[in-house]
């Protein structure tokens, strides 16, 4: 009865995060650019590297009071204080799709990220998008940042799909982000919503995207991983 439930919320959280698609606050530094300005014109202190967080909604901090509570905005005051020479850009956009990334990508990279963290794929698996064609969209990005900044460091933020999909499709799903993260040599957090997905108190309202509490929890799944490469 607890996997059921548990799968049924994992179910439901997809399904928003999906369906936010334009109903984000529109408070990430992505949209706020996209809208104002290019991000080749928002330069920061030559002394400090950029660790840039490519994703959707959950990246972006849907429905949380200010950015800065979002996983990204954790992870900066982590930086921060460590003293650490990285600033954090946040290009969230809610209800993003791989597709849609491989389709900003180049005006993102307009700005050079020193670490690359790319989180999408959900919404593609709510959907039930073919897993090979999602597999060669995040291929498709993971070699746009490589060819354009060889060295910049890449890492991705693995999600899952609920057992409703079926069960070839959910080990497809779960199959992909570990065999990109080998092909191309980068960094891996196998499921970024560990320990958050499915707990009612660690998410908002709507029962799906992570509180201020969650987005914590978040933040130290992606920390483990990340931590090797700014130290």
């Amino acid at each position: 009865m607890h996997l059921l439930k548990k799968s049924a919320s994992l179910l439901l959280a997809l399904a928003i995060v999906s369906c936010s698609d334009k109903k984000q606050n529109n408070n990430t530094i992505a949209d706020t650019l996209a809208n104002k300005s290019d991000l080749a014109g928002q330069t920061t202190p030559t002394s400090k590297k950029t660790i840039l967080v490519f994703g959707d909604s959950l990246t972006a901090g849907y429905g949380l009071d200010d950015p800065s509570e979002a996983f990204p905005g954790v992870i900066k005051a982590k930086i921060d204080s460590l003293k650490l020479p990285y600033n954090v850009v946040n290009a969230g956009v809610s209800g993003e799709t791989s597709a849609g990334g491989l389709g900003r990508i180049d005006w993102i990279l307009k700005q050079k990220p020193d670490i690359f963290l790319l989180e999408l794929g959900a919404n593609d698996g709510l959907r039930g998008n073919s897993v090979a064609q999602t597999i060669s969209n995040l291929q498709a990005i993971i070699d746009k940042v490589k060819s354009k900044y060889p060295n910049t460091k890449i890492i991705l933020l693995g999600m899952q799909v609920p057992p409703s999909m079926g069960q070839q499709y959910v080990n497809d799903f779960k199959k992909m982000y570990p065999d990109l993260a080998a092909k191309n040599h980068v960094g891996l957090v196998p499921f970024l919503l560990e320990n958050v997905g499915g707990i009612a108190k660690l998410n908002q309202a709507d029962g799906i995207h992570p509180t201020p509490a969650g987005a914590k929890i978040v933040a130290e799944n992606v920390w483990k991983e990340l931590k090797q490469f700014v130290n």
